[in-house]
């Protein structure tokens, strides 16, 4: 796998796994994610373009943002 960044193409995430999260609906308005190899963090793609580019987070971003939405700090984002 060549040198990962922001912005790549997905297609050229090779020996990765996308997930799509069990809350998708069917109108497509999903992101999916994916871990990269040897712990390097991972990936975002929109699923709608799966040749698009990526985002790449560390371990630790991906951790916080999570733990943020456990813990409600978006819930203004939704109103």
């Amino acid at each position: 796998m060549e040198q990962t960044y922001n912005g790549m193409p997905a297609g050229h995430l090779t020996g990765v796994t996308w997930q799509k999260s069990r809350r998708s609906n069917p109108s497509g308005n999903c992101v999916e994610l994916a871990r990269l190899p040897h712990g390097a963090g991972f990936a975002m793609r929109n699923s709608r373009d799966p040749d698009g580019p990526v985002l790449i987070y560390t371990y630790e971003e991906i951790a916080a943002f999570v733990g943020g939405a456990i813990d409600g700090d978006f819930d203004n984002l939704l109103a």
